[in-house]
């Protein structure tokens, strides 16, 4: 599994940033998979999320985990695919109990010209390769 998800899933709770009209919407966001070598994560097609990353699909994701904490940034990349949305099924199986695989307004994204870099407290930073 990819570095960048094992800390997404290590911090469970994570946020990622949009823009609307102009101004920054941040919001929690707890499930991430790995699936062809790229980092996914879902949303609903009914929520103001999707609708900001069609806009705009620049984005970055923050999270914390044991001192340390990601900046992940790139472009959101719909991916309509049964099999990435399995892949997201099947890395959180908790989304089974809020959503449906066969339900039309699930969605699955996946992160282009990603950059991952974890940071520290002491001043370290390592970049991520995925």
């Amino acid at each position: 599994m990819s570095q960048v998800v094992d800390f997404l899933n290590e911090a469970k709770t994570y946020y990622i940033a949009t823009v609307e009209e102009g101004q920054p919407r941040v919001r929690p966001f707890g499930a991430a998979a790995e699936h062809d070598g790229k980092v996914y994560l879902g949303t609903y097609k009914k929520k103001k999320v999707y609708q900001q990353l069609l806009a705009n699909p620049k984005t970055e994701v923050s999270g914390m985990a044991k001192g340390k904490w990601i900046r992940l940034s790139g472009e959101a990349v719909f991916d309509e695919s049964v099999e990435a949305k399995q892949a997201m099924f099947d890395a959180n199986p908790e989304l089974k109990n809020m959503y449906r695989m066969d339900d039309e307004n699930v969605v699955v994204f996946y992160f282009k010209d990603m950059k991952a870099t974890v940071y520290s407290f002491s001043g370290e930073t390592v970049e991520l390769e995925d």
